[in-house]
């Protein structure tokens, strides 16, 4: 591989050597100078047989670095695919084909044609017949092509392989070699990649002659303009953590990455159900669900967008906010991606981490694979909520445009109407109309603690978190003043998980939604924790209905256990417990039960 070459700054697309007409096209698209990828890549691109692999975050103008001297190139006369751009999704194939198209837009006559499942693959076909110049392709579908032997690919001079490291990650190695092996030995091949894995560098040693590396920052290192943040938060707490970020945010736009289908889908229900504008994207969706969810998304309909890693993957949406990752993915590549979709084109972007105690070694090994450091976040409080969002709101109330000629024949009624009213009244007014629900939430919401680092040795972890019965969820906020604990006869016998109980409150307890604390889940019956102020309305609601196929029966639970039932948790927690607990309790609570090995033999002790 080549060193690194160092190219002067250049200020203007004329000076790297972009043909005018491309120039026409880009200049009315609002581009202005070139970025620093671009830079690098179209003075070498435009020379004859050079290979590049270039690493570069995506955002930062990839696909103009490629695309403009790959245009430059085609033979308009000869109606042949003359390069073959290939990436690991629907989205990014179709985004791609739409670049290309706006740089060609006074090339006459210039094909370009994107390739992928999930869209009619005659329609693809009778195009291929008419002739193309660029193919836009997902790997799976132009393999289908090739062997159907719809598409011709011997007069291929360039090779792009886009987000080459994802298409790896999603399981492509085998389908590019079949690939590669219909294109000419005598191609251009140009890889263009945000991490640098090791499978990448055997695409490069097999493929590739001499390739000529790019960096545009260091290897695998972050989006120059992203802040990482952590919270480190209870398990038990990771919703209720993300409500208070998102409500912390009034105006965020970004996308919540969950590690497994389900729990995607667990985590958009609940979301939506609590009023946020959300959706989810996976794999279970079909492509006609996820096109609809994503066209919501990019018109910003949704606000959070809750996915996984695959199914987000190529996913080029304008100006988010804010990624958060609900679960750290289990490699840093993975994160790099993820945390790349937002900070793009010189704007700010935040990247959080929702984790527990156990995840904070991952957290070090991120910060130095992409050489940045993570804040740790503090949880923000009920009060600072309703600041930030009283604070949004007024700001936009500020920025509202006035037509006085539109509503000039309405004022005067409307001023009669409020004319008992004085300045503040209507202040007021304003702002418990909108926000009456939100305050009153936080006001009875109490602060969610993080847990402490270090701190409490096993025997006192052990002692403040046990149970007194059953293998419970640990959902919500754990035993603490002003919780009631209930019982209800539906247990894991029945199919109840925490989500049922939580839908069960929101369905059928009328009022204010009902803060729910921690989940107990038994199995033949549970037991869940609601704020003392709300146990009569849950009872009244829940107690008679019918779910799951019984007849409900909610009521408040013992506060303490009959005294066989004490003994039995007792003996159960002195079990359970470390053993230097034991040790030290025996005497106590076992006293005329305890048998050492000298005893067995005989011996006093």
């Amino acid at each position: 591989m080549s060193p690194i070459k160092k190219y002067s700054i250049l200020k203007t697309f004329e000076e790297l050597g972009v043909a005018p007409n491309i120039i026409r096209a880009i200049t009315e698209m609002g581009y202005v100078s070139p970025m620093p990828v671009q830079e690098e890549v179209i003075p070498y691109l435009l020379g004859d047989g050079n290979e590049v692999i270039a690493l570069a975050q995506t955002g930062t103008g990839k696909t103009a670095a490629f695309g403009l001297p790959i245009l430059q190139q085609i033979d308009i006369s000869d109606l042949q695919p003359q390069a073959v751009i290939l990436c690991p999704t629907r989205e990014l194939c179709l985004q791609i084909a739409d670049d290309l198209n706006d740089y060609s837009k006074y090339i006459d006559k210039l094909k370009v044609l994107p390739v992928y499942g999930g869209s009619s693959i005659e329609s693809q076909i009778r195009t291929l017949k008419r002739g193309v110049h660029v193919i836009v392709a997902t790997p799976g579908r132009l393999i289908d092509l090739i062997n159907r032997k719809t598409v011709d690919l011997q007069k291929v001079k360039n090779v792009i392989l886009d987000e080459a490291d994802e298409m790896l990650n999603m399981g492509f190695s085998e389908s590019l070699d079949e690939i590669l092996s219909h294109v000419p030995k005598t191609r251009n091949m140009l890889l263009f990649s945000a991490t640098m894995p090791a499978e990448i560098a055997r695409i490069t040693k097999k493929y590739m002659r001499n390739p000529h590396e790019i960096v545009i920052g260091r290897k695998n290192e972050g989006a120059e303009h992203v802040k990482h943040l952590y919270y480190m938060v209870n398990a038990r707490d990771k919703y209720l953590v993300l409500k208070r970020l998102a409500d912390y945010n009034p105006n965020i736009y970004g996308i919540i990455f969950c590690r497994t289908k389900k729990e995607t889908q667990e985590i958009a229900d609940l979301l939506i159900k609590d009023g946020y504008n959300a959706d989810s994207l996976h794999g279970d969706l079909s492509q006609a669900q996820r096109d609809y969810v994503m066209q919501k998304f990019r018109l910003r309909n949704i606000q959070l967008l809750v996915a996984t890693d695959v199914a987000a993957r190529g996913l080029d949406v304008e100006d988010l906010t804010h990624i958060i990752n609900y679960g750290l993915p289990d490699d840093i590549e993975s994160y790099t991606h993820r945390s790349g979709r937002t900070g793009r084109a010189g704007k700010t972007g935040t990247s959080i981490a929702i984790i527990n105690l156990k995840e904070k070694h991952k957290i070090r090994e991120i910060e130095k694979n992409i050489n940045k450091k993570f804040e740790q976040g503090v949880i923000p409080s009920g009060k600072q909520i309703c600041e930030r969002q009283l604070f949004s709101f007024i700001d936009k109330l500020e920025k509202v445009e006035v037509n006085d000629d539109e509503i000039k024949d309405f004022l005067p009624s409307i001023y009669r109407k409020l004319d008992w009213l004085d300045k503040e009244d209507i202040i007021k007014r304003l702002i418990s109309h909108e926000f009456n629900l939100l305050i009153d939430y936080y006001q009875d919401a109490g602060d969610i603690e993080a847990p402490q680092e270090g701190g409490a040795g096993k025997r006192e972890r052990w002692e403040r978190d046990k149970r007194p019965a059953g293998k419970g969820t640990g959902t919500g906020r754990s035993s603490e003043k002003g919780y009631a604990r209930l019982f209800i006869n539906l247990g894991r016998m029945d199919g109840l998980a925490p989500q049922n109980v939580i839908g069960l409150l929101n369905d059928n307890v009328s009022g204010r939604k009902v803060d729910i604390g921690r989940i107990d889940l038994m199995k033949n019956f549970s037991f869940f924790e609601v704020r003392e102020a709300d146990k009569d309305r849950v009872i009244q609601g829940l107690d008679g209905i019918k779910a799951m196929g019984r007849r409900v029966a909610v009521e408040q639970a013992q506060e303490s256990p009959s005294d066989d039932r004490k003994k039995k948790i007792e003996k159960k927690n002195y079990k359970e417990g470390p053993k230097e607990y034991r040790k030290d309790n025996y005497k106590d609570k076992y006293k005329g039960s305890y048998k050492s090995k000298d005893k067995k033999k005989g011996k006093d002790r």
